[in-house]
């Protein structure tokens, strides 16, 4: 009890806010087109070539029992007068630019967890949680008039207990979780609503007779870490309020490690020449993403997902360093002509760099290469990003890639950043 009471007398010291976007892809779509404005949508891939998949739906489709994962014909299958739309990856982008904008308003620190989600660390500013509401108001009233656009804001004294107010009361909406109300709060909720507890490891405290997050809280510590390793203690700490993570700003997240870019295309890939360019089109935003780090990889690795969802994945080093999306996609592609036991059709592929560095640190050269020819490539780059930074990822593509369907059906490819 001391423990917990000396933490919650540190904890006073911070207010942290953490803002959810509602229904962020299907909220900007809204936004773009105000016809779709408090309607039942669903933001789908592919719906024309293949069985289309929900990526995200509205607040209205929500309530109808509409879900990310299912099929279109699920989903109409639920709704019939669900609209569907196809994403625009580089919008919802544009619009997680913006909301960072506004946060950054707010505090020093601001931590994005994806696209929708950031921490705030308001301590240096203001020292009670009553100010702390306010401002999260203000921030809130802030997104819907400049982004049209909704937020909730959960406010509390550690990230975990922030994250769980935000998702507590949707949409548009601001709860404050304080060391006074956190048990009356938060120990009632079903133990799969607490931050880390997924499905599985929620199967298994319930195995143990542990169904809420109250019950998780006043279990001991050593026996959840005997029946879940690690995470059953770090669990324990987060349900008691422990947690006493800082929110990171850009300067002090860890280095990124991997950026990868995977996708699974409208139609199933049934030729080399298919793969070849579905390659290329996945590394032209692996070089584009290592360029904005700064930085470049020393290795490729390649991940290939058959018709059967079975995956096999191969890595090769590069002979140098490099952040240019052909010399990305020169490698992939011969780890796939390469390959052992990887048969076509193809279901998806993931292209990702590895054994990443910065761009300014020493390199060995050699006698053979031409350190003229780097230079004009890296120039060739830098312009190329300019453009589509300004007009959008296909604005420039290899003329090999004009005309691929899955060019035009996937907007942008998903990009990810392993920390």
């Amino acid at each position: 009890m001391l423990l917990l009471e000396q933490m919650f007398g540190e904890a006073m010291e911070r207010v942290i806010l953490h803002s959810d976007a509602n229904s962020f892809f299907a909220s900007v779509e809204a936004a773009l087109d105000p016809s779709l404005k408090d309607k039942a949508v669903a933001v789908c891939g592919a719906v024309e070539e293949r069985h289309g998949i929900v990526l995200a739906q509205s607040i209205k489709a929500r309530r109808a029992g509409v879900r990310t994962g299912m099929t279109v014909a699920e989903a109409k299958k639920c709704l019939p007068e669900l609209i569907t739309v196809k994403p625009h990856y580089d919008m919802y982008a544009n619009y997680s630019k913006e909301l960072r904008r506004i946060y950054n308003d707010y505090a020093f620190k601001v931590e994005p967890f994806g696209l929708d989600e950031c921490w705030l660390d308001l301590s240096t500013g203001i020292k009670t949680f009553k100010d702390g509401v306010f401002v999260a108001e203000t921030l809130k009233e802030q997104v819907k008039r400049e982004l049209d656009i909704t937020v909730s804001v959960g406010v509390s004294f550690n990230k975990i207990f922030a994250k769980l107010g935000s998702d507590l009361k949707k949409p548009d909406a601001v709860t404050l979780i304080s060391p006074q109300n956190y048990k009356k709060k938060i120990f009632p909720l079903p133990v799969n609503a607490l931050f880390g507890v997924g499905r599985s490891t929620a199967a298994a405290l319930r195995k143990y007779g542990i169904n809420t997050v109250g019950a998780l809280a006043q279990c001991s510590p050593d026996f959840l870490r005997s029946a879940l390793g690690k995470t059953g203690h770090t669990l324990w700490v987060y349900a008691n309020g422990l947690d006493y993570s800082p929110v990171l700003s850009e300067e002090e997240r860890p280095p990124v490690k991997s950026v990868g870019n995977g996708m699974t295309p409208p139609a199933d890939l049934k030729t080399d020449e298919e793969v070849h360019d579905f390659i290329l089109w996945l590394s032209l935003e692996v070089g584009r993403r290592l360029r904005a780090y700064g930085l470049v990889c020393r290795g490729v690795s390649l991940s290939l997902r058959d018709t059967n969802l079975a995956i096999k994945q191969y890595q090769v080093p590069l002979e140098r360093a490099s952040d240019d999306s052909g010399d990305i996609a020169a490698a992939a592609y011969a780890l796939f002509a390469d390959r052992a036991g990887a048969p076509l059709p193809l279901r998806s592929l993931t292209v990702t760099a590895i054994g990443l560095s910065d761009v300014r640190a020493p390199a060995q050269t050699d006698f053979f290469s031409d350190p003229n020819r780097g230079e004009k490539k890296s120039a060739l780059n830098r312009v190329m990003d300019a453009v589509c930074d300004r007009y959008g990822n296909n604005a420039l593509l290899p003329a090999s890639l004009c005309g691929r369907g899955f060019v035009s059906h996937c907007t942008r490819p998903f990009a990810a950043v392993s920390p």
